[in-house]
């Protein structure tokens, strides 16, 4: 098998989930749709294959995930037309420059976001009235990767409460570890219900991907502070423009 080609794949279930989300064309209605879809799912531990001693399996699994193949694997849903589109967007969103190597997944979050946002996928979310700061972290948490300083723009946790009337549904939430060998620690997705801020993850101490008050998380959690991102709409071409019609 490539290792382009991904494990535990089941298409079927990929045409459902898209079947869900319907004619919605909004990034983050599609997110909200595609989500909720996978609510309940099993929280697992480490579910990609590979190692610095094992190769690289590209997998895509939808039976259980953590909190980043989780969000993951709802970004690349939310921009697929079809099974084979939700590979391929999958593919490019999990690895620098959609390269299936183990030292080419996007471990650390800071790079997942700075290689997703020169791809275009994402956008950077922020607000006067909560500014980020700035957080300095030599990485070294990840076994077979070299240490790496990196500096980190977050908002920090006592702010949030002032950037929470800008978040938006389908808004990714990044949450700055206080360690100082890492970056983030847990992620997920906003939802918003009424004057209600939500979040969808794949949980560890609830076993499954949950939703949940945005501010119980906060309040539960200690961090430095947040980051958030926007999924980018995505340029649909008309069906007369594929085929070459003027």
């Amino acid at each position: 098998m490539s290792a382009n080609q991904p494990r535990h794949l089941r298409r079927r279930e990929v045409r459902r989930l898209l079947a869900q989300a319907g004619g919605e064309r909004r990034a983050g209605r599609r997110i909200d749709l595609l989500s909720r879809g996978l609510l309940g799912r099993p929280y697992r531990s480490n579910p990609l294959i590979g190692s610095p001693e094992r190769a690289e399996r590209f997998t895509a699994a939808l039976d259980g995930f953590d909190c980043v193949t989780y969000i993951e694997t709802v970004l690349a849903l939310a921009r697929a037309a079809g099974v084979d589109d939700f590979v391929r967007w999958l593919r490019k969103i999990r690895y620098e420059e959609g390269r299936v190597e183990w030292k080419r997944r996007n471990h650390y979050m800071t790079g997942w976001i700075r290689n997703n946002l020169r791809e275009g996928f994402i956008a950077r979310v922020s607000s006067p009235a909560a500014p980020a700061v700035g957080a300095v972290r030599v990485l070294d948490a990840v076994a077979g990767l070299p240490a790496r300083r990196t500096f980190i723009r977050c908002v920090p946790k006592p702010g949030v409460a002032r950037l929470i009337p800008y978040l938006q549904s389908g808004d990714l939430m990044f949450f700055v570890s206080t360690r100082s060998d890492l970056d983030v620690f847990h992620c997920g997705m906003i939802v918003r219900e009424g004057s209600g801020v939500l979040m969808r993850h794949a949980s560890r101490s609830h076993g499954a991907v949950v939703e949940q008050e945005l501010g119980e998380f906060l309040k539960a959690n200690r961090m430095t502070g947040v980051i958030v991102v926007r999924p980018r709409e995505m340029r649909r071409r008309s069906a007369g423009k594929r085929r070459g019609r003027m």
